[in-house]
């Protein structure tokens, strides 16, 4: 069987950029291993899966179609740049008529929609809540060492850890943060931390001014030790800095 497979640079108009992901178009049922098989040869930190969910299904006619997410290492229930990635191949190389697409996925329905010449997409909502320090210690010092933690949430949901820094620390502090994810597997191994979130509140002033907040994210237990933009940890970053900012339109 023969499976076209597209690589998709997502949250990006420029080659290289972004955040890639590979997406496969399946005719036909696969086989439960080789959606984990192909994932890890493609060694993206995703790798989605779109499949009919009717026999007189069509990927240019449809509007919903199931979709799966797989990093490397095993599957995953939410993926934003992955689904994004998936929604431009149906919309622009499958030519798909519909102005919108849902997506039949682990985290429910998951809709895409055209806007000119981008696609918004809806992502669920995860909220977080206070998490004791003493629990996650030394995954902490794992990932930021003695800096200076403002903030921590949890996200039962998604088990995602928000670590939020210090507001007297610049973007350029996080952007040149020096983090060893490798060192997490051995700092947390209970399984209710699958995803680390770094995240800076934004700065109003000097020449990033405008954006709300800034973040990095880690994922070794998923085998990706930094992925460049994550959806599902923005559905978890939204929740946060919306309540702290009181904005529902952040940049």
């Amino acid at each position: 069987m023969q499976i076209p497979i597209f690589t998709v640079d997502a949250f990006t108009n420029r080659p290289f950029c972004g955040n890639p992901a590979a997406v496969c178009l399946l005719e036909n049922d696969l086989g439960e291993d080789l959606h984990q098989k192909i994932a890890t040869e493609m060694n993206l930190s995703e790798t989605a899966f779109i499949r009919k969910l009717h026999p007189g299904d069509d990927f240019t006619k449809s509007s919903c179609f199931g979709l799966r997410w797989f990093t490397p290492a095993n599957e995953v229930p939410l993926c934003g740049h992955a689904t994004l990635a998936a929604a431009a191949v149906l919309f622009h190389i499958q030519k798909n008529t519909n102005s919108v697409l849902t997506f039949v996925t682990l985290s429910g329905e998951l809709k895409a929609r055209r806007a000119e010449d981008h696609i918004v997409l809806d992502l669920p909502l995860y909220l977080t809540y206070p998490q004791v320090l003493q629990e996650v210690e030394e995954l902490i010092k794992a990932a930021v060492g003695d800096m200076i933690v403002q903030d921590l949430r949890y996200s039962p949901d998604t088990k995602k850890l928000l670590v939020r820094l210090s507001d007297a620390y610049e973007r350029s502090v996080l952007e040149e943060l020096q983090v060893s994810a490798q060192h997490f597997l051995s700092a947390e191994k209970t399984g209710k931390v699958k995803g680390l979130i770094l995240t800076l509140k934004g700065n109003s002033n000097g020449k990033h001014k405008g954006h709300d907040f800034y973040s990095r994210y880690f994922a070794p237990w998923y085998g990706i030790l930094e992925d460049p933009v994550t959806g599902s940890a923005h559905a978890v970053l939204s929740s946060y800095w919306s309540e702290q900012l009181g904005k529902k339109e952040m940049l």
